[in-house]
């Protein structure tokens, strides 16, 4: 891999950048860089497999990938990425979206991995939406290694780590009790012990704390009686913050990112970190997702949108797009983010290979790892659209016959980015604007700016750029009583698309076609 230069890398902007950046001044700055003693820098991104993997899933592991990247082209030092599950966690609720939901009642509190698959596919629950995930993960041609809680905490690979914090309970309650309620302060334990009686994990008082033997002791709501158990060998877990800290210090995490709502539990795992004479890792914080009414997205409200629905309508790229844009700001994700996210794709695309030092700035060398493909055409996203909109078709036939005449070097067999565009076009056409057309008819008053447009038309070269097409319909407006020009605009989509908002007339006439556009208000101003 190439190695940026120095000059280069301190001129870079983009946050992949500057995240790698924070990295590289913590083992010595980009002069005197030191490897850590493992020899690599660690990325991780966390799941918690009660449910099945998500747009923000996708979004921390697209966005740590990036991370990840950038640092690999500044500095001469191995990476990896972890995906940890915690997939030992207890069950709390059931799932409404899974079947079998009376026998996934009767494990409520059991570890996932400990609970049969109501898909009956897989060794347990946990082991399904493992699956799940990683599938999920490499349709997207992520590179990771899957780390499992489970079979971490029972190989005893977390046990040091486990002693170490039990020999300083004291110093991390001193820590957690002042951020919980009084109540909870009163039975709070950073061990949640697996009863040895049914299994579950159990959130009870730790009457003592026995750091010679590695040992805690309790009582058992299964029996009611004291029992003394092991912190090791996966015959405990821990609470979840602590739990974050003993990961990142057992697996030597160098960098992880998360949403707002983790901020308090990034704050004192990081605390426990110190407490433990270890150095937490490099964290961004990153803002949450709104819904169109500038609310929070919820997998339970089911507010939001899946990546699946993303991929209806749109390409990988494009949603890797929303997701490098300001990641510290909140912002909107719902279905009218789409074409925006996609016509800005192709237009990074473009300006990527007609630019010099700022080319490693633009976000699709990190969409794309530094080999981003080219695209030179002018169809976009918005365009074929309203090419949709105005032919009324779903037949992919149908709109390439427009496009070959407007470039008749296009080909179905070559273009195949161009093709796919098509039908993405075509699905958000049928799904957002079919079912909210409304054409308004051209009365008397009006009936003479269609006349005008038409006449403008009728006596241009057909070989006219779009620019030029668009002065003249712009000027053809102002001839007329329209207090704000948007409105005139307005009226032509509405007459000619049936919508309120639509497309620079240039562009688009010069996609449908002059004298198709002439024949359609022709056709309007017969009704």
């Amino acid at each position: 891999m190439k190695i940026i230069s120095k000059e280069i890398y301190e001129s870079l902007k983009s946050w992949p950048f500057l995240e790698a950046g924070r990295i590289i001044e913590r083992f010595g700055g980009i002069k005197n860089f030191k490897k850590p003693d493992k020899n690599f820098i660690l990325f991780e991104t966390g799941y918690g497999p009660s449910g099945l993997p998500h747009i923000g899933t996708f979004a921390e592991v697209v966005r740590t990938t990036m991370v990840k990247n950038a640092f690999e082209n500044i500095v001469d030092c191995q990476t990896k990425l972890v995906t940890f599950s915690d997939d030992m966690d207890g069950l709390r609720k059931v799932p409404e979206n899974v079947p079998n939901q009376e026998l996934l009642k009767s494990f409520i509190g059991k570890p996932l991995t400990s609970i049969p698959d109501p898909f009956e596919k897989y060794e347990s629950f946990g082991h399904h939406n493992n699956e799940k995930l990683k599938f999920f993960l490499e349709q997207f041609g992520f590179k990771y290694e899957f780390i499992s809680s489970t079979e971490k905490y029972k190989s005893g690979y977390f046990d040091k780590t486990l002693i170490n914090i039990l020999q300083n309970y004291d110093k991390i309650l001193s820590i957690i009790l002042p951020t919980l309620r009084a109540e909870r302060q009163k039975t709070y334990s950073p061990f949640l012990p697996i009863s040895p009686v049914n299994g579950h994990v159990l959130q009870v008082k730790i009457d003592e704390y026995r750091p010679k033997s590695n040992s805690i002791i309790f009582v058992d709501p299964a029996n009611n009686k004291q029992t003394e158990l092991e912190v090791t060998k996966g015959n405990c877990k821990l609470q979840w913050k602590v739990d974050w800290a003993m990961r990142w210090i057992a697996l030597d995490v160098n960098y992880e990112m998360c949403g707002k709502d983790l901020t308090e539990s990034v704050d004192l795992a990081s605390k426990i970190c110190k407490i433990l004479k270890k150095e937490p890792p490099i964290n961004l914080i990153y803002e949450m997702f709104l819904d169109e009414k500038g609310e929070k997205i919820s997998k339970s409200i089911g507010n939001g949108i899946s990546v699946d629905q993303w991929l209806r309508y749109a390409s990988q790229e494009s949603l890797s797009l929303f997701m490098f844009q300001k990641p510290k700001s909140a912002k909107k994700l719902y279905f009218d983010s789409i074409p925006k996210s996609v016509d800005e794709y192709f237009s990074f695309l473009k300006s990527y290979h007609e630019q010099n030092l700022n080319k490693l700035d633009n976000p699709v060398w990190h969409i794309h790892q530094g080999q981003p493909p080219k695209y030179t055409s002018e169809i976009n996203f918005n365009s074929l659209l309203n090419l949709v909109s105005v032919c009324n078709s779903q037949d992919k036939e149908v709109i390439w016959g427009f496009l070959k005449e407007y470039d008749n070097t296009l080909d179905i067999t070559k273009n195949f980015e161009i093709d796919k565009l098509i039908q993405f076009a075509i699905n958000y056409y049928v799904d957002f604007v079919l079912p909210n057309k409304e054409y308004i008819k051209i009365d008397s008053e009006n009936k003479k700016i269609f006349e005008d447009i038409l006449n403008t038309l009728k006596n241009i070269n057909q070989n006219v750029s779009s620019e030029e097409i668009q002065t003249l319909i712009y000027e053809i407006g102002k001839k007329y009583n329209f207090s704000n020009l948007r409105d005139y605009f307005k009226l032509i989509y509405q007459v000619l698309l049936g919508q309120k908002q639509g497309p620079r007339l240039g562009s688009f006439i010069k996609l449908y076609g002059i004298k198709k556009t002439c024949n359609l208000i022709e056709k309007i101003l017969r009704e």
